[in-house]
């Protein structure tokens, strides 16, 4: 006589195993939304890297902006090649915002410290953002400042510097930066303020175009005032004084140039 046979019961879940596979479906989510992270990005910035950027962030931002104001979006952008613009803007745009823009792998720390140490002041902000980062921010992100956009910022410059290299980097941000209400690039810039080509700017107009794109919205290149006239010498005195930037050559000199001691 055999024994019959039973099913054997499945074992009910303990509130351990239960917990233990809450942590794994939460595990494995979190990655997999790390991995498409990562590869979307690295896509998007290699994508940039060989096509012309026409809209960014910001761009998006001041066009709900205007339509909630029930304004017309303005809208004026032309893009260039690094070879169609000036060097002349290249050098102002070094000289008034990062000085250190060759020697650099995408930080200066020098300048963070100096700015954080101003601003600890209480005087106006300063920023201490390189060439680099501010086109990371320009391309990648939104304007609002926060940790999360700061620790953005900060990846996307590792993979610009990675990947693009000074000259594309430097040809992306006169591009894309905002130089005025509705208006983003040099070329468009340049038509706008002096009738020409980017390409023929002066030392005197690219520096006044530099002095006011800390606050392209508040500062009129078109009407500038004694303060912009005051940045506008300022930075026309150390374009002379840093070394002509080459984008075709990695900098290995000091940026400024030192008088021998006698």
């Amino acid at each position: 006589m055999t024994a019959s046979k039973t099913k054997a019961k499945p074992k009910a879940k303990t509130p351990k195993s239960t917990k233990s596979n809450f942590w794994k479906i939460c595990f494995r989510y979190v990655r997999n939304g790390i991995l498409i992270f990562f590869g979307v990005s690295v896509l998007w910035v290699l994508i940039d890297w060989v096509l012309p950027v026409y809209m960014t962030p910001l761009m998006c931002i001041r066009t709900v902006e205007s339509i909630i104001d029930g304004e017309t979006p303005r809208n004026e952008k032309v893009w260039v090649s690094i070879d169609e613009i000036s060097p002349n803007i290249v050098q102002a745009v070094v000289a008034s915002e990062d000085n250190r823009f060759m020697m650099h792998n995408g930080f200066s720390f020098k300048d963070m410290n100096r700015a954080f140490k101003h601003n600890q002041k209480g005087k106006r902000i300063r920023g201490g953002s390189t060439i680099s980062q501010q086109t990371a921010k320009n391309v990648f992100l939104f304007p609002h400042r926060s940790y999360i956009r700061k620790g953005l910022e900060a990846y996307f410059t590792v993979l610009i510097e990675l990947t693009w290299g000074k000259k594309r980097i430097m040809e992306m941000y006169l591009n894309v930066i905002e130089m005025g209400d509705g208006i983003y690039g040099i070329e468009a810039a340049s038509q706008a303020y002096f009738n020409k080509n980017a390409s023929d700017l002066t030392k005197s107009e690219a520096a006044l175009i530099a002095a006011c794109i800390p606050n392209p919205r508040k500062f009129h290149v078109d009407n500038p005032t004694a303060f912009i006239r005051g940045r506008q010498a300022k930075i026309l005195s150390l374009m002379g004084k840093i070394k002509r930037v080459n984008l075709n050559k990695k900098e290995t000199e000091p940026t400024r140039k030192h008088r021998k001691r006698k």
